[in-house]
């Protein structure tokens, strides 16, 4: 068998070896990965070099008739493969490709989230996807055996992964940006020094995101603290609407149904209309009030006021912290399945009378909610990436005051990142330290 090195070139023909792929002579598709290399390199050089020019794919030789090469113009297949289809075979299910940025695409939460993109699981078995790696100098090499698995894992629907540093390059034309990458809380590091370190990574990508991204991107926002860095990364991209950037608190609301379904004795889908208010953090309100067990207030069901109010709050709040006392790491796993959650309720209608949560901008929210903040409330969606506020929701006092309580400490993060907004000099007075153990 005859074996091919992947050779991705910049223009000017200085080349870098890598082994990505091997192909036998009579293959019936030929590669293509690209990345931006961590690397000096010659001034203007391009940034991102790919193997196979994707004007320049050739079909196969036990393809070509006469002697003469066939060129092709569209791609079918894993990373950009060229298969010898004519017309009326190709695949006529299958939707336009979509363009997926991931930042941090070589930590954990990425390793279960990737595969489970490629797979067809989130956007739709007919959705091709093509995969934008963001990384770091340090972890580019991590981010190159990224690719190889997927590409070893031959996914019909991946059609691209490319991979970089530059979020400039990177988020080109992206549809969908997924923001996991962020620093963790070190030792003694107060919560005012994190805003600061993260919202700087957040600004930045918030730049590169309205310079290059498509003008109707969804931004979901998971590194922490993912509330105050969506609004950061929001307002440095004026070009992208406030509406498109969300803080993941599906993983809380998921925490929150779990809890609900096991003091009631029933599985998880029994349970719904389930709302994270608030903040990621352990000022986060979940919403017992207006939750659903079978149809049926979950006050009906679960008449036991004192757990609600006490344990039911406290375990949603704390899971985090739990799981990483008992595994010794963070729940990277459980957070990859609750991103691919919030983007399929987007993506596909919310069932009649249910809603989910996610933090979005509180400007014009029917709650009475301080505006300009990006709090996590309930939606519903007709399933075309958009959302509605849902309004038929009840409060009593003891939520209200839990609401307030978690508006006010996000209006104090806003304050504590105000030179990174635009809005004048940082002051940070935070009203305490309410960091989930999961971002130390």
């Amino acid at each position: 068998m005859a074996v091919s090195k992947f050779t991705p070139v910049y223009k000017e023909t200085h080349s870098l070896s890598s082994q990505f792929s091997s192909l036998t002579e009579t293959s019936v598709f030929n590669s293509r990965i690209c990345f931006s290399h961590p690397l000096p390199r010659p001034h203007n050089a391009a940034r991102v070099f790919c193997s196979v020019s994707q004007n320049e794919l050739q079909a196969p030789v036990a393809a070509q008739q006469n002697d003469t090469p066939k060129i092709k113009h569209e791609c079918f297949g894993v990373f950009c493969v060229t298969y010898d289809l004519v017309a009326e075979e190709e695949t006529k299910s299958w939707k336009k490709l979509i363009n997926v940025a991931v930042s941090g695409a070589a930590g954990m939460i990425s390793n279960h989230l990737l595969f489970k993109l490629a797979s067809g699981e989130v956007f739709g078995p007919d959705q091709p996807i093509a995969l934008k790696l963001l990384g770091s100098e340090r972890s580019f090499e991590a981010l190159e055996g990224v690719a190889m698995e997927l590409e070893d894992s031959l996914y019909p629907l991946l059609r691209e992964v490319s991979i970089g540093i530059d979020p400039y390059d990177v988020f080109k034309g992206v549809e969908w940006a997924l923001l996991i990458g962020a620093k963790p809380r070190g030792p003694g590091m107060e919560r005012a020094a994190l805003l600061d370190v993260n919202g700087q990574i957040f600004a930045e990508q918030g730049k590169a995101l309205n310079a290059v991204a498509s003008r109707n991107v969804k931004v979901l926002v998971v590194g922490n603290p993912c509330n105050t860095n969506a609004l950061i990364c929001m307002k440095n991209a004026p070009n992208i609407p406030p509406k498109n950037f969300h803080a993941l608190t599906r993983l809380d609301e998921n925490r929150a149904k779990c809890q609900l379904a096991l003091k009631a004795g029933v599985f998880y889908d029994k349970v719904s209309n389930v709302t994270i208010w608030g903040n990621h953090s352990t000022t986060q309100v979940p919403d017992f009030l207006n939750a659903k067990i079978g149809g049926v207030p979950a006050k009906e069901v679960i008449q036991d006021n004192h757990w609600l109010e006490n344990e039911f709050t406290q375990k949603v709040q704390t899971r985090g912290g739990a799981l990483i006392k008992k595994w010794g790491r963070s729940s990277a796993a459980s957070t990859a399945v609750s991103i691919v959650d919030a983007i399929r309720s987007l993506v596909t209608p919310t069932p009649k009378g249910d809603w989910f949560s996610t933090g979005v901008y509180t400007t014009g929210n029917p709650y009475g909610i301080a505006e300009d903040i990006v709090f996590s409330m309930p939606c519903r969606s007709e399933g075309d990436g958009d959302y509605e506020l849902v309004e038929d929701v009840i409060f009593d006092d003891y939520l209200r005051a839990r609401i307030k309580k978690s508006e006010d400490e996000l209006l104090a993060e806003k304050k504590c990142v105000a030179h990174l907004t635009g809005e004048g000099n940082a002051y940070c007075d935070l009203p305490g330290d309410t960091m989930l153990p999961g971002e130390m």
